[in-house]
């Protein structure tokens, strides 16, 4: 089990990487040309999108064919998001907790409730799609 944990935090890494990518395209690119309103949910669905990319792309990296694993290995993608998301965002970036729960704030655009469902089903779906269950 821990072979598996290692890999999926190696992918979960890939993730992050993407995912700060995703966000520095959102305010360089995507703010200028298109508006904060418009750019915030449209970076939400194009990292929903990147998150499963990379899933898809790498599932056969954790090579196990329980479909209990994948399941862990979301959950655990999920941890770790929300722990990077809050404990980096507070204490390294220095956002107070009342600006990180923003994330939650569908109405203000931001989709990142999306982001963590793709995150969670990621693994399970891909697996399935690749024919790994």
């Amino acid at each position: 089990m821990l072979d598996i944990l290692t890999k999926a935090t190696g992918m979960w890494l890939v993730i992050v990487v993407a995912a700060i990518f995703n966000g520095v395209f959102r305010e360089k690119v995507l703010v200028p040309l298109i508006g904060e309103n418009l750019a915030l949910p449209l970076s939400g669905i194009l990292l929903a999108a990147l998150v499963f990319l990379v899933t898809l792309m790498s599932v056969s990296f954790i090579g196990a064919s329980e479909q209990k694993i994948y399941i862990w290995v979301g959950l655990f993608w999920l941890v770790l998001t929300l722990s990077f998301e809050f404990l980096f965002g507070h204490f390294i970036v220095g956002k107070s907790w009342q600006e990180i729960i923003q994330v939650f704030n569908i109405q203000k655009g931001d989709l990142f409730i999306i982001v963590l469902f793709i995150t969670v089903i990621s693994p399970l779906v891909a697996a399935k799609l690749k024919g790994f269950l």
